[in-house]
C-alpha cells in the first residue's frame, strides 16, 4: 500500500487530496468503505471516502483553520486501514474567501466574513456538451457578471437539448443498460475540473442533484430509493470539499413522478448527514401552469433547507416569502431572455432587467437566463456556449451598484409604495419599475447630509443632484418606467 498526498500545505478553504491504493476485486463500490478523521486541536472531522476505479480510492478535505492539521484512515480493508499522517494548512490565497454561508434572514456572505451577493445565470447541461464548447462557455462567464450558475449532475433531455452525451455517472450505456451499483469516475472527473474552473473565476456551482428531464431515456429519474442514496453519498463525497459547491436536491422537483415529499425530506437528511461542510442547501420548484394557486412548493421553512429556492414570474411576492421562511429568497428562475416558442423562453431584455431590479430591492435576489433561436440549438439556458441578449451588461451595472452598497443592506418595508433596500439613516435605493412618476417626496433624517443619484437602469446612467440634502426632499424624475433613486450619507 502506498499513499499519494497531492500537497503538504493546503490553503484555508482548499482541498487537500489523499490517494490510496488498494484492491478492485468484487465491486469497490458497495463492498469497501473508507472513512477518514482529520483532527485539529481539540476539533475532529469525519470525511468519507470514495473509490475512483482502478483500486484507487481518495478522500478529499476542506480545511477551514490555518494550523497543522492530522488524519488517520478507517476502514474494514486492511490494506487501507491504518494510514495516517499530517498537513499544513496555511493562509487563503487572494479570492478565496471560502463556503458561502447564510448570515441571517436576507444575506448570505462568505465564511471569511466579506458579503456575497448571488447573480446568478443557469446552464443546466453545459458541462455535457464537447469540449469547445464548454470551454466557450467559461470564457464567457469569466467576462460576465454571474457568480453563480445552476447546472445539472446528471445529463438532461429537453426541448434544444437532444444530443446523446459521450459519458454517463454510471458504468454502461443506454443501449447496454446502466451498472446502478457502479460509478464512472471519468464522468466525475470532468464535472470536478469544471467545478475547480468555476472556482478560479469566482463563481458558485449550484449543483442540481435530481432533474425530471429524462423521462425514462435514461432513468435517472426514477432510480430507486436504495440506487438514489447510493449516488447521493458518492456524489457528496467526491465534491463536497470544494467551497464554491451548492447542493439543489432538484429543479422542478414536483415534475418528477417517481419521488414523493418523503423522498425529498429523506434526500435533504442524506445530505446533511453526509456533508461534513454543510454547504448551501435548496431545492426548486415547478409552477403548473404558472397558476399561483395550483403552485406546488416544498416547505423551505424546514430546517435542513437553508434558503429558499424559487421559479417565479414575477418578483412581487418576494416580500411575503422573506417574511414567511425568514430566509434567503433566490428567484432562480423568472423566465428568460430570448425568442423561444415556449412561454418562459422570450421574454426581453428589458423585462429580465427590470425583474432583477424589482427582486433586488425587495430584499431578495434573481437568476438569469437566456434562451435565444440558435441554428444549431446551442441555447445558453441549457449548453452554454455565448451570451446574445441585452439584460446581462444591464445585471453588471446593477452588480456594481449594490457592490458599492453598505453590507448591513436589508429591505425597508417602511417604503410601502416602492420596493427599497438600504440602511436607515444612511443609504436608501428605492426601485420604480414600470411605475414613472413625475417626483417623489423622499424622508431623509434632518441630522445627515445626503447626495442624491437618479438611476436610468436601462441605460445604465446615473444622474446627481446639485447640492447636499437633507430631511423631506422632493426628487423630480423624468417621467418614464425603470429609474430608481439612490440616496448616501456624506
Amino acid at each position: 500500500m502506498s499513499n499519494v498526498i497531492h500537497s503538504n500545505e493546503v490553503e484555508r478553504w482548499g482541498v487537500f487530496e489523499l490517494t490510496l491504493e488498494g484492491g478492485s476485486e468484487g465491486n469497490p463500490y458497495k463492498e469497501i468503505s473508507l472513512e477518514a478523521q482529520f483532527q485539529y486541536k481539540h476539533r475532529t472531522i469525519k470525511v468519507d471516502g470514495f473509490y475512483d476505479g482502478n483500486g484507487v480510492y481518495k478522500v478529499r478535505f476542506m480545511p477551514d483553520s490555518v494550523g497543522e492539521w492530522s488524519y488517520s484512515i478507517s476502514s474494514r480493508d486492511a490494506r487501507l486501514d491504518g494510514s495516517a499522517g499530517s498537513f499544513v494548512c496555511i493562509p487563503p490565497s487572494a479570492g478565496n474567501h471560502g463556503p458561502v454561508r447564510v448570515r441571517d434572514a436576507v444575506r448570505f456572505a462568505y465564511e471569511d466574513g466579506k458579503a456575497y451577493r448571488p447573480f446568478g445565470t443557469t446552464c443546466y447541461a453545459w458541462t455535457h456538451q464537447e469540449e469547445a464548447l464548454q470551454l466557450e462557455t467559461l470564457q464567457t462567464l469569466g467576462s460576465s457578471p454571474f457568480n453563480k450558475i445552476r447546472m445539472c449532475v446528471f445529463p438532461k433531455r429537453y426541448s434544444f437539448n437532444m444530443n446523446e452525451p459521450d459519458c454517463f455517472p454510471f458504468a454502461g450505456s443506454r443501449e447496454e443498460g446502466f451498472d446502478w451499483t457502479r460509478f464512472n469516475p471519468d464522468y466525475f472527473a470532468r464535472l470536478e475540473r469544471r467545478i475547480m474552473e468555476l472556482q478560479q473565476l469566482g463563481i458558485e456551482a449550484d449543483l442540481i442533484l435530481f432533474h425530471p428531464y429524462d423521462k425514462g431515456h435514461w432513468g435517472f429519474d426514477r432510480m430507486d430509493a436504495e440506487t438514489d442514496e447510493f449516488y447521493l453519498r458518492y456524489v457528496i463525497a467526491r465534491l463536497s470539499a470544494y467551497r464554491n459547491v451548492w447542493w439543489s436536491l432538484a429543479n422542478e422537483f414536483d415534475f418528477m413522478a417517481a419521488k414523493t415529499m418523503d423522498d425529498w425530506d429523506r434526500f435533504f437528511r442524506i445530505v446533511v448527514e453526509s456533508d461534513p461542510y454543510q454547504h448551501l442547501r435548496s431545492i426548486h420548484n415547478g409552477t403548473k401552469m404558472y397558476d399561483p394557486d395550483t403552485l406546488v412548493l416544498y416547505d423551505h421553512s424546514k430546517t435542513w433547507v437553508t434558503h429558499v429556492s424559487m421559479q417565479y414570474w414575477e418578483l412581487s411576492p418576494t416580500n411575503a416569502w422573506r417574511k414567511r421562511y425568514r430566509k434567503p429568497v433566490v428567484v432562480d428562475e423568472c423566465c428568460y431572455e430570448g425568442n423561444l416558442p415556449q412561454r418562459w423562453g422570450n421574454i426581453t431584455g428589458e423585462e429580465m432587467t427590470a425583474r432583477f431590479w424589482d427582486g433586488f430591492a425587495r430584499g431578495g435576489y434573481v437568476g438569469h437566463g437566456e434562451t435565444f433561436v440558435h441554428p444549431e440549438d446551442i441555447v445558453w439556458w441549457s449548453k452554454g456556449g455565448r451570451l446574445y441578449g441585452d439584460s446581462p451588461e444591464r445585471i453588471a451595472f446593477l452588480r456594481d451598484i449594490l457592490d458599492e452598497a453598505p453590507d448591513s443592506t436589508e429591505p425597508l418595508d417602511s417604503f410601502r409604495d416602492a420596493p427599497t433596500i438600504g440602511v436607515e439613516g444612511q443609504y436608501y435605493l428605492q426601485y420604480f419599475g414600470i411605475h414613472r412618476p413625475a417626483y417623489r417626496q423622499l424622508p431623509l433624517p434632518e441630522e445627515r447630509r445626503f447626495q442624491i443619484d437618479i438611476v436610468d437602469t436601462w441605460n445604465m446612467t446615473i444622474h446627481t443632484l446639485d447640492g447636499e440634502h437633507s430631511g423631506p426632499v422632493r426628487v423630480d424624475l423624468p417621467g418614464k418606467p425603470y429609474i430608481a433613486i439612490r440616496a448616501r450619507a456624506l
